[in-house]
Protein backbone atom coordinates (compact mmCIF):
# COMPACT_ATOMS: atom_id res chain seq x y z
CA UNK A 1 0.00 0.00 0.00
CA UNK A 2 1.25 3.35 -0.84
CA UNK A 3 -0.11 6.70 -0.21
CA UNK A 4 -1.64 9.10 -2.99
CA UNK A 5 1.56 11.54 -3.21
CA UNK A 6 3.90 8.62 -3.00
CA UNK A 7 1.79 7.46 -6.14
CA UNK A 8 2.71 10.51 -8.44
CA UNK A 9 6.39 9.42 -8.35
CA UNK A 10 5.66 5.78 -9.54
CA UNK A 11 5.10 3.58 -12.57
CA UNK A 12 2.68 0.81 -12.15
CA UNK A 13 2.58 -1.63 -15.06
CA UNK A 14 -1.06 -1.43 -16.52
CA UNK A 15 -1.28 -5.33 -15.77
CA UNK A 16 -1.36 -4.51 -12.65
CA UNK A 17 -4.93 -3.49 -11.11
CA UNK A 18 -5.48 -0.49 -9.26
CA UNK A 19 -7.68 0.36 -5.98
CA UNK A 20 -7.93 3.60 -3.78
CA UNK A 21 -8.95 4.08 -0.88
CA UNK A 22 -10.18 7.33 0.38
CA UNK A 23 -11.68 8.43 3.69
CA UNK A 24 -11.48 11.38 5.83
CA UNK A 25 -9.78 9.40 8.77
CA UNK A 26 -7.16 7.31 8.73
CA UNK A 27 -8.55 4.60 5.56
CA UNK A 28 -8.01 1.16 7.84
CA UNK A 29 -11.67 0.41 7.26
CA UNK A 30 -11.95 0.78 3.64
CA UNK A 31 -8.17 -1.10 2.76
CA UNK A 32 -9.65 -3.92 5.29
CA UNK A 33 -12.21 -4.17 2.87
CA UNK A 34 -10.44 -3.78 -0.40
CA UNK A 35 -7.81 -6.49 1.12
CA UNK A 36 -10.85 -9.06 2.19
CA UNK A 37 -12.33 -8.46 -1.64
CA UNK A 38 -8.99 -9.17 -3.19
CA UNK A 39 -8.44 -11.99 -0.98
CA UNK A 40 -10.60 -13.81 -3.81
CA UNK A 41 -8.68 -12.95 -7.22
CA UNK A 42 -5.69 -14.86 -5.92
CA UNK A 43 -4.48 -15.08 -9.43
CA UNK A 44 -4.15 -11.72 -9.71
CA UNK A 45 -2.06 -8.67 -7.70
CA UNK A 46 -3.54 -5.51 -6.58
CA UNK A 47 -2.22 -2.46 -5.91
CA UNK A 48 -4.10 -0.28 -3.19
CA UNK A 49 -3.47 3.25 -3.01
CA UNK A 50 -4.72 4.86 0.40
CA UNK A 51 -5.79 8.51 0.78
CA UNK A 52 -6.38 9.07 4.05
CA UNK A 53 -7.61 12.47 6.01
CA UNK A 54 -9.52 14.12 3.13
CA UNK A 55 -11.77 16.97 4.41
CA UNK A 56 -13.01 19.15 1.37
CA UNK A 57 -13.70 18.63 -2.26
CA UNK A 58 -10.45 19.47 -3.69
CA UNK A 59 -8.76 16.25 -2.21
CA UNK A 60 -11.83 13.99 -3.35
CA UNK A 61 -10.82 15.86 -6.96
CA UNK A 62 -7.19 15.29 -7.21
CA UNK A 63 -7.69 11.63 -6.00
CA UNK A 64 -10.37 10.89 -8.42
CA UNK A 65 -8.72 12.66 -11.30
CA UNK A 66 -6.08 10.31 -10.78
CA UNK A 67 -7.77 7.16 -10.27
CA UNK A 68 -9.71 7.91 -13.76
CA UNK A 69 -6.36 8.34 -15.37
CA UNK A 70 -5.45 4.43 -14.04
CA UNK A 71 -9.07 3.31 -14.60
CA UNK A 72 -8.63 2.16 -10.83
CA UNK A 73 -11.66 1.05 -8.70
CA UNK A 74 -12.18 3.91 -5.95
CA UNK A 75 -13.92 2.76 -2.24
CA UNK A 76 -14.34 4.84 0.36
CA UNK A 77 -15.23 5.50 3.92
CA UNK A 78 -16.44 9.18 4.35
CA UNK A 79 -18.98 10.11 7.18
CA UNK A 80 -19.65 13.52 6.27
CA UNK A 81 -22.24 13.79 3.98
CA UNK A 82 -21.50 16.94 1.83
CA UNK A 83 -18.07 15.41 1.02
CA UNK A 84 -19.99 11.78 0.12
CA UNK A 85 -22.23 13.22 -2.04
CA UNK A 86 -19.76 15.54 -3.63
CA UNK A 87 -17.14 11.86 -4.43
CA UNK A 88 -20.38 10.13 -6.19
CA UNK A 89 -21.47 12.87 -8.49
CA UNK A 90 -17.80 13.21 -9.35
CA UNK A 91 -17.29 9.73 -10.02
CA UNK A 92 -20.71 9.76 -12.18
CA UNK A 93 -19.00 12.69 -14.18
CA UNK A 94 -15.30 10.52 -14.70
CA UNK A 95 -17.28 7.10 -14.95
CA UNK A 96 -15.08 5.55 -12.26
CA UNK A 97 -16.71 2.69 -10.51
CA UNK A 98 -17.11 3.49 -6.64
CA UNK A 99 -17.95 1.23 -3.65
CA UNK A 100 -19.38 3.62 -0.58
CA UNK A 101 -18.72 1.34 2.15
CA UNK A 102 -20.33 3.23 5.20
CA UNK A 103 -23.36 5.36 3.29
CA UNK A 104 -26.10 2.83 2.69
CA UNK A 105 -25.07 1.12 6.42
CA UNK A 106 -25.58 4.45 8.10
CA UNK A 107 -28.97 5.18 6.04
CA UNK A 108 -30.16 1.25 6.96
CA UNK A 109 -29.47 2.15 10.77
CA UNK A 110 -30.91 5.86 10.84
CA UNK A 111 -34.36 4.28 8.91
CA UNK A 112 -34.12 1.33 11.37
CA UNK A 113 -33.78 3.18 14.83
CA UNK A 114 -34.86 6.87 13.87
CA UNK A 115 -31.16 8.18 15.62
CA UNK A 116 -29.14 10.51 13.55
CA UNK A 117 -25.42 9.68 12.78
CA UNK A 118 -22.69 11.70 14.36
CA UNK A 119 -21.04 11.67 11.21
CA UNK A 120 -17.65 12.60 12.77
CA UNK A 121 -14.67 10.94 11.11
CA UNK A 122 -12.14 8.61 12.88
CA UNK A 123 -14.80 7.78 16.08
CA UNK A 124 -14.00 3.92 15.90
CA UNK A 125 -9.61 4.44 16.24
CA UNK A 126 -11.16 6.69 19.29
CA UNK A 127 -12.86 3.88 21.07
CA UNK A 128 -9.41 1.57 20.04
CA UNK A 129 -7.12 4.58 22.33
CA UNK A 130 -9.87 3.75 24.75
CA UNK A 131 -9.60 0.26 24.57
CA UNK A 132 -6.08 -0.18 24.65
CA UNK A 133 -5.47 2.79 28.16
CA UNK A 134 -7.70 0.18 29.46
CA UNK A 135 -5.46 -2.56 28.60
CA UNK A 136 -2.29 -0.65 29.88
CA UNK A 137 -4.02 -0.13 33.23
CA UNK A 138 -5.04 -3.84 34.16
CA UNK A 139 -1.64 -4.43 33.45
CA UNK A 140 -0.24 -1.58 35.64
CA UNK A 141 -2.47 -2.81 38.34
CA UNK A 142 -1.03 -6.58 37.82
CA UNK A 143 2.32 -5.42 38.05
CA UNK A 144 2.30 -3.28 41.27
CA UNK A 145 -0.11 -5.28 42.81
CA UNK A 146 0.27 -6.16 46.40
CA UNK A 147 2.94 -3.70 46.94
CA UNK A 148 5.03 -6.11 44.66
CA UNK A 149 7.50 -2.82 43.22
CA UNK A 150 7.51 -0.11 45.26
CA UNK A 151 8.54 1.98 42.15
CA UNK A 152 5.23 1.82 40.70
CA UNK A 153 3.80 3.96 43.27
CA UNK A 154 5.66 7.04 41.81
CA UNK A 155 3.76 6.20 38.67
CA UNK A 156 0.40 5.35 39.97
CA UNK A 157 -2.47 7.60 39.17
CA UNK A 158 -3.62 6.39 42.44
CA UNK A 159 -2.47 4.24 45.42
CA UNK A 160 -4.75 2.21 47.54
CA UNK A 161 -3.44 1.25 51.12
CA UNK A 162 -4.96 -1.14 53.91
CA UNK A 163 -4.56 -4.25 55.64
CA UNK A 164 -5.42 -7.53 54.06
CA UNK A 165 -8.71 -8.58 53.05
CA UNK A 166 -9.93 -4.55 52.47
CA UNK A 167 -10.33 -5.85 48.39
CA UNK A 168 -7.36 -3.49 47.98
CA UNK A 169 -6.91 -6.25 44.65
CA UNK A 170 -10.26 -5.75 43.18
CA UNK A 171 -10.81 -2.05 43.66
CA UNK A 172 -7.24 -1.68 41.55
CA UNK A 173 -8.78 -3.95 38.78
CA UNK A 174 -12.02 -2.60 38.40
CA UNK A 175 -10.54 1.38 38.71
CA UNK A 176 -8.50 -0.27 35.93
CA UNK A 177 -11.02 -0.52 33.77
CA UNK A 178 -12.29 2.90 34.02
CA UNK A 179 -8.80 3.80 32.81
CA UNK A 180 -6.56 4.52 36.23
CA UNK A 181 -3.47 3.06 36.62
CA UNK A 182 -3.55 1.79 40.36
CA UNK A 183 -0.54 0.25 42.74
CA UNK A 184 -1.62 -0.68 45.69
CA UNK A 185 0.14 -1.24 49.19
CA UNK A 186 -0.94 -3.85 51.90
CA UNK A 187 -0.34 -2.32 55.73
CA UNK A 188 0.95 -4.59 58.27
CA UNK A 189 2.50 -4.12 61.59
CA UNK A 190 5.48 -5.74 61.06
CA UNK A 191 6.38 -4.61 57.40
CA UNK A 192 7.72 -0.78 57.10
CA UNK A 193 5.76 0.46 54.13
CA UNK A 194 7.92 1.47 51.29
CA UNK A 195 9.32 4.74 51.50
CA UNK A 196 8.36 6.07 47.63
CA UNK A 197 4.85 5.65 49.72
CA UNK A 198 5.54 8.92 51.21
CA UNK A 199 6.68 10.54 48.12
CA UNK A 200 3.22 9.99 46.88
CA UNK A 201 1.08 13.41 46.82
CA UNK A 202 -1.91 12.90 49.68
CA UNK A 203 -4.55 13.53 47.05
CA UNK A 204 -3.50 10.46 45.41
CA UNK A 205 -3.83 7.83 47.98
CA UNK A 206 -6.90 6.24 49.36
CA UNK A 207 -6.65 4.25 52.75
CA UNK A 208 -9.38 1.68 53.32
CA UNK A 209 -10.44 0.88 56.45
CA UNK A 210 -13.54 -1.87 57.74
CA UNK A 211 -15.09 -2.97 60.88
CA UNK A 212 -12.69 -5.62 62.57
CA UNK A 213 -15.66 -7.67 63.25
CA UNK A 214 -16.51 -7.83 59.40
CA UNK A 215 -12.90 -8.09 58.51
CA UNK A 216 -12.87 -11.18 61.17
CA UNK A 217 -15.60 -13.09 59.31
CA UNK A 218 -13.60 -12.02 56.00
CA UNK A 219 -10.71 -13.73 57.10
CA UNK A 220 -11.84 -16.42 59.03
CA UNK A 221 -14.04 -17.77 55.05
CA UNK A 222 -10.85 -17.24 53.95
CA UNK A 223 -9.09 -19.22 55.98
CA UNK A 224 -11.76 -22.29 55.91
CA UNK A 225 -11.46 -21.70 51.81
CA UNK A 226 -7.35 -22.06 52.14
CA UNK A 227 -8.40 -25.77 54.53
CA UNK A 228 -6.71 -24.01 57.58
CA UNK A 229 -7.72 -23.21 61.52
CA UNK A 230 -9.97 -20.45 61.82
CA UNK A 231 -8.23 -20.26 64.98
CA UNK A 232 -5.41 -18.43 63.15
CA UNK A 233 -4.02 -15.17 64.49
CA UNK A 234 -4.85 -13.89 60.33
CA UNK A 235 -8.61 -13.81 61.87
CA UNK A 236 -7.92 -13.07 65.57
CA UNK A 237 -10.01 -10.06 66.55
CA UNK A 238 -7.24 -8.76 69.10
CA UNK A 239 -4.75 -9.00 65.55
CA UNK A 240 -7.01 -6.96 63.66
CA UNK A 241 -7.52 -4.10 65.90
CA UNK A 242 -3.68 -4.18 65.89
CA UNK A 243 -3.49 -4.19 62.49
CA UNK A 244 -6.19 -1.17 62.04
CA UNK A 245 -4.90 1.12 64.46
CA UNK A 246 -1.39 0.75 62.41
CA UNK A 247 -2.86 1.23 59.09
CA UNK A 248 -5.04 4.24 61.26
CA UNK A 249 -1.77 5.59 61.74
CA UNK A 250 0.19 5.22 58.56
CA UNK A 251 -2.50 7.10 56.72
CA UNK A 252 -2.72 9.97 58.79
CA UNK A 253 0.94 10.30 58.43
CA UNK A 254 0.18 10.38 54.71
CA UNK A 255 -2.99 12.53 55.05
CA UNK A 256 -5.02 10.43 52.43
CA UNK A 257 -8.26 10.08 51.82
CA UNK A 258 -9.99 7.56 53.59
CA UNK A 259 -13.16 5.04 53.16
CA UNK A 260 -14.57 2.81 55.59
CA UNK A 261 -15.77 -0.21 52.76
CA UNK A 262 -17.37 -2.44 55.62
CA UNK A 263 -20.77 -2.73 54.00
CA UNK A 264 -19.87 -1.06 50.18
CA UNK A 265 -19.68 -3.01 46.85
CA UNK A 266 -16.86 -2.70 44.97
CA UNK A 267 -18.81 -0.73 42.51
CA UNK A 268 -19.79 1.97 45.29
CA UNK A 269 -16.17 2.52 47.10
CA UNK A 270 -14.49 2.79 42.74
CA UNK A 271 -17.73 5.37 42.24
CA UNK A 272 -16.17 7.27 45.57
CA UNK A 273 -12.75 6.83 44.47
CA UNK A 274 -13.42 8.19 40.87
CA UNK A 275 -15.30 11.47 41.96
CA UNK A 276 -12.43 12.20 44.64
CA UNK A 277 -9.67 11.79 42.34
CA UNK A 278 -11.42 13.37 39.74
CA UNK A 279 -11.97 16.51 41.96
CA UNK A 280 -8.66 16.87 43.34
CA UNK A 281 -6.09 15.71 39.96
CA UNK A 282 -6.23 16.01 36.49
CA UNK A 283 -9.01 16.13 34.80
CA UNK A 284 -10.74 13.08 32.95
CA UNK A 285 -8.91 11.99 30.45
Amino acid sequence: MISLKERKWVIISNNIPIIYALSDSIGGTAESVIKATVSQFTETNFEVVRVPYINNMEQIDSALEDAARHHAVVCYTIVNPRLREHLADRAVELQIQVVDVLGPMLRAIQKNSGLLPKNQAGLIHALDHEYFKRVEAVEFAVKYDDGKNPMGLLKADLVIIGVSRTSKTPLSMYLAHKQLKVANVPLVPEIVPPPELFKVPHNKIIGLLIDPYKLTDIRTTRLKAMGLSEKATYADIERINEELDYAKGIMRRVHCMIINVSNRAIEETAGIIMDYFYKNNATRR
